[in-house]
């Protein structure tokens, strides 16, 4: 049965972080912590690239876990980018 937790006296500035990187990974924040939760717990870590099922596939999932491992920030838009090589034709 799932059990509620709770912290108390979190720093402002500390909440305000936790928010923001919630609306970054596309969660809310209880999905956010709880996602931290389990990762500082060890409970589903994403696996690395090369530790694909033995058909060599991995999933969806495990692609956006890893890439978020990787990129925390996200990365730049490509808009500009694409703009630049449409415009340029």
């Amino acid at each position: 049965m799932p059990v509620n937790l709770s912290v108390k006296n979190v720093p402002d500035a500390l909440a305000e972080r936790l928010r923001t990187r919630a609306e970054r990974n596309h969660r809310s924040l209880q999905r956010e912590l709880l996602s931290i939760l389990e990762s500082a717990a060890g409970e589903h870590s994403p696996q690395p690239f090369s530790r694909a099922t033995p058909g060599g596939h991995i999933s969806i999932d495990e692609v956006v876990a890893q890439t978020r491992k990787l990129f925390p920030q996200g990365t730049a838009s490509s808009v500009a980018f694409i703009r630049a090589m449409r415009d340029g034709r």
